[in-house]
């Protein structure tokens, strides 16, 4: 899923989120939804449904799309490539296809990849055959290939302009700096051997904190960039695996979670984070498990969750 930050000046104009299907095969698609937050109406727009070859791992629109030399929202999203679509009110166009692998038919899936704020035209992917890669998507060309870890690459994100995290099957946190690609900094490892690292989301608003979930675990890690041995907390109420995170666009302080356990919680971390025992301060219950959030940047009071085959907005 991913909520547009884009307005119209069109009276209509509604604000947008995109989700894809989730299809063991081919065959699989992404529609765009129109949500009226004064009558409580979510529904699809139509034409702008299009087809997608194998599951988006990710989806996410330009995060600053007034800044964007296009009048209409870009929406880029991975699976086999890394692709960038024009989304106008009544169509849409494919802008680019990006391949890092000329040479050969094969091609390692793309797990996730995070679109840059604070220089839009840079767009991170993560990979399965353990690199990073960093494109300008303004010419479509690739920025950087970086061999990132000894295992899969399972996400990245960004801190700022030249600065990425990503986290690996093999159980790594590292933190990359363009200016110097041949350098690393693990900021975290885990200490059980043949853990996965899975999601990562870098708070916006305080750029010491990152949080991380692993395979088949009930807990977020939070991180501090400046103290490596251990989590600086963790938030373990859930009672099966989290499989999503994401921080508060409007605040430093709050995490939402979801998992398998059909949960979501909303998390206010301590001003001086170190407590273990936190609780969250609020809940809600899907009734299945929860396999994607989003908070919108837009539009602060809503979240997004997916689950079976349903997505549901919640107000804050």
């Amino acid at each position: 899923m991913a909520f547009s930050s884009f307005t119209s000046s069109l009276p209509n104009r509604h604000p947008r989120i995109a989700i894809g299907s989730f299809i063991e095969e081919i065959n699989n698609c992404v529609d765009i939804l129109s949500f009226d937050a004064h009558n409580l109406t979510l529904k699809p727009i139509p034409n702008l449904c299009f087809e997608h070859p194998y599951p988006p791992t990710k989806l996410m629109f330009h995060p600053n799309p007034f800044g964007s030399l296009k009048s209409n929202d870009i929406l880029a999203s991975c699976s086999d490539y890394l692709r960038l679509w024009e989304v106008g009110d009544t169509s849409i166009e494919p802008l680019f296809t990006l391949s890092k692998n000329k040479t050969s038919e094969y091609v390692a899936p793309l797990t996730s990849f995070d679109w840059n704020e604070v220089e839009p035209r840079r767009i991170g992917t993560s990979s399965i055959d353990t690199t990073c890669t960093i494109w300008d998507v303004e010419i479509g060309a690739v920025e950087a290939q970086i061999i990132a870890h000894d295992k899969e690459v399972y996400d990245i994100a960004w801190a700022e302009a030249g600065v990425f995290a990503s986290v690996s099957a093999d159980g790594s946190v590292r933190i990359f700096d363009l200016r110097c690609k041949e350098h690393t900094t693990i900021i975290y490892e885990s200490p059980e051997p043949g853990t996965q690292l899975l999601r990562l989301a870098w708070n916006k608003h305080d750029l010491r904190y990152l949080a991380t979930t692993s395979m088949d675990c009930n807990k977020i890690m939070i991180l501090d960039i400046r103290s490596r041995e251990r989590p600086v907390a963790e938030l373990a109420r859930h009672q099966a695996s989290v499989n999503a995170i994401a921080w508060a666009p409007q605040s430093r302080r709050h995490i939402c979670s979801a998992g398998d356990d059909g949960q979501a919680f909303i998390w206010e971390l301590p001003t001086v984070v170190g407590t273990n025992g936190i609780d969250h301060m609020a809940r809600y219950s899907a009734g299945a498990e929860i396999n994607q959030i989003q908070w919108s940047a837009a539009h602060h009071d809503w979240i997004a969750v997916a689950f079976s085959n349903k997505l549901q907005l919640l107000k804050v």
